[in-house]
C-alpha cells in the first residue's frame, strides 16, 4: 500500500446510503403493475449494481429480456424524482470527510451512476466539497474498466498509483486494480453477492473512521524520524 496523496470514493454504498430511494424506485414501479413491494433487505444489496442488478432483484429480468430497455428508462425516470427523499451519507462519513480536509488530502467521487443523477444528487448529501465528480457516463468507460479512476487522477493532478481508491463492489477493486491505485473495500456498504474477503483488495475496513486512521498511519510513515 502506497501513502496516498489523494483518496477517491465510489458514491452508491460507500459515501452514500441512497438505497432506500433507489428500492423505493424499484417498488413504485411494481405498484403501477399491481405487484406486492419487494422487501427492502432484499433489494438493498443490489444498490450497487445500479438498473440491471435492482430490476433483476424487482422484476427478475436481465439485459437480455426485450422489455429491460424500457424498464431500465422507467426505472431511472423515476429514481430520478425522488432522488433524495432518504438518501444520506452513512453515519460517521461527514468525519472522515473533515479529517482528510484536516490532513490536506484531497478526496473526489467517481460513480457509474450517470452525470444526471450524480449532479443533483451531490450538493442534497453535503457532498459538494468533492475536488472531482466522475460519472458513468465522464469517459467512453465505467468501472470496472480503469478509464474513470484515471480521469479523476488526471482532474487531481496526482498519480495514479499516489491514489486509493475506496468502494464497496468488486467493480470497484478491479477497477482501482487496473488504474493501479490502492484499493479499499469498503466493509460497511452493499458489498453486493460476494463477501470483501474474496475481493483481494489491498485493505478491508469496517468503518469510515477505521479508513481515517488507516490513512494517518500510513501518512505517518512518510514524516522524518
Amino acid at each position: 500500500m502506497r501513502i496516498p496523496s489523494a483518496i477517491l470514493f465510489d458514491l452508491d454504498g460507500t459515501l452514500a446510503d441512497t438505497a432506500p430511494d433507489l428500492a423505493a424506485a424499484v417498488n413504485t414501479m411494481r405498484s403501477r403493475r399491481n405487484l406486492a413491494p419487494v422487501h427492502y433487505l432484499t433489494l438493498r444489496p443490489q444498490a450497487s449494481a445500479g438498473a440491471r442488478g435492482l430490476l433483476q432483484a424487482g422484476f427478475q429480468i436481465t439485459p437480455e429480456h426485450p422489455d429491460f430497455e424500457a424498464m431500465r428508462t422507467e426505472f431511472l425516470e423515476q429514481y430520478a424524482s425522488t432522488i433524495a427523499v432518504n438518501s444520506k451519507l452513512f453515519e460517521n462519513v461527514p468525519s472522515l470527510l473533515r479529517g482528510l480536509d484536516m490532513l490536506a488530502l484531497p478526496w473526489g467521487i467517481v460513480t457509474n451512476k450517470a452525470k444526471r443523477l450524480t449532479n443533483p444528487l451531490i450538493p442534497q448529501i453535503d457532498l459538494q466539497e468533492a475536488r472531482c465528480v466522475i460519472s458513468g457516463d465522464t469517459t467512453p468507460h465505467a468501472k470496472p474498466h480503469p478509464a474513470p479512476l484515471l480521469e479523476a487522477a488526471r482532474q487531481l493532478g496526482i498519480r495514479s498509483e499516489d491514489c486509493w481508491y475506496v468502494g464497496d463492489d468488486l467493480r470497484d477493486i478491479q477497477a482501482a486494480e487496473a488504474a493501479g491505485m490502492t484499493s479499499i473495500a469498503a466493509a460497511w456498504g452493499y458489498c453486493g453477492a460476494t463477501e470483501p474477503a474474496h475481493w483481494k483488495a489491498d485493505a478491508i475496513v469496517d468503518s469510515p473512521l477505521e479508513l481515517l486512521e488507516l490513512i494517518r498511519a500510513k501518512l505517518q510513515q512518510k514524516k522524518p524520524a
